[in-house]
């Protein structure tokens, strides 16, 4: 069976520009409990462990079957990304491209780069997106966001939803709000419980938290600590990749009050492993965002 490695799995992520913003935060006065957002919240010791892009080591990920298979290793917490067609519809795919994760050169071999923008939702709906990973998942497609939202709806699951690319698609942070909305997610046990919107785009994370104060966000990267304070004027968390982080920094981001006045948290990526699972444990991480959410949570007793 296909186990995605942990290094590849984080080198998909990279890339990213960070965006400074001005602003002034305060710090919390006392030692901070948990952070804010939909619970459950990590307890003292034992973080909340996301299923990345479903149980992507051992289903495709972004499809319906790496999310229900999650759901049937007992974790509600999976994550996925957004990226949007040439007619306007959000689809769940990683890469900005469909090559490596469907078999589009083989149905469309004169569209090269095989952009996702250039392509119809409903030619991607031709796609098969499971037969990469093996054979057991022929015919699975790629998911629109209506569709997936719905999935984990009916899994009872929670959604960490990222945002991907937000500068080739102007708009995507309304439309995706407007979508999570008509699919019932943006009512107050949604916004309290069961979602949280990152992005490695700062501004994109800003325009999220303008249009929906209410909403629990994320940004994706590692911020020096003395730019910490200007993230924490329209995020809540920040989730950065296990290799840059270290017990100071995950205090010094557990110390600064987010948007909504609450400690900051901090959800790490990607931790595939018990080993490297225990470190980043030990340096008080809140969350582990993982491609094998059981070894993890064996690893370290999260949920």
């Amino acid at each position: 069976m296909y186990v995605r490695p942990a290094a590849a799995a984080a080198a998909a992520f990279l890339g990213f520009t960070l965006t400074l913003l001005g602003g002034t935060a305060s710090y919390a006065a006392t030692v901070p409990g948990p952070g804010p957002g939909p619970g459950p919240a990590g307890i003292l010791g034992n973080p909340v462990v996301y299923a990345h892009r479903g149980a992507s080591a051992y289903a495709p990920e972004n499809t319906l079957d790496a999310i229900d298979l999650a759901m049937r290793l007992g974790f509600e917490w999976v994550e996925n990304d957004v990226q949007r067609t040439k007619d306007g519809e959000l689809v769940v795919v990683h890469d900005d491209t469909l090559s490596r994760t469907t078999d589009v050169e083989q149905v469309f071999p004169d569209r090269k780069p095989w952009r996702v923008q250039d392509f119809t939702a409903a030619e991607i709906a031709l796609l098969d997106a499971g037969s990469w990973f093996g054979q057991e998942y022929t015919g699975a497609r790629v998911p629109t966001l209506r569709e997936y939202l719905d999935r984990v709806q009916r899994n009872q699951q929670r959604l960490l939803l990222e945002i991907k690319k937000p500068e080739l698609y102007p708009g995507i942070e309304q439309q995706t709000l407007k979508v999570l909305d008509e699919a019932g997610w943006l009512d107050e046990r949604h916004v309290r419980q069961r979602l949280v919107v990152q992005s490695f785009s700062a501004g994109c994370v800003r325009t999220v938290h303008q249009l929906r104060p209410d909403l629990v966000t994320a940004f994706l990267g590692t911020p020096t600590v003395a730019d910490l304070p200007q993230y924490a004027q329209f995020t809540d968390r920040i989730n950065p990749w296990h290799t840059t982080i270290s017990a100071e920094w995950v205090a010094a981001v557990h110390g600064l009050l987010g948007a909504h006045g609450k400690a900051m948290e901090v959800d790490t990526w990607i931790v595939d492993d018990a080993t490297t699972a225990r470190k980043v444990q030990a340096m008080g991480v809140d969350g582990i965002i993982t491609n094998a959410p059981d070894v993890v949570r064996e690893a370290v007793g999260g949920y």
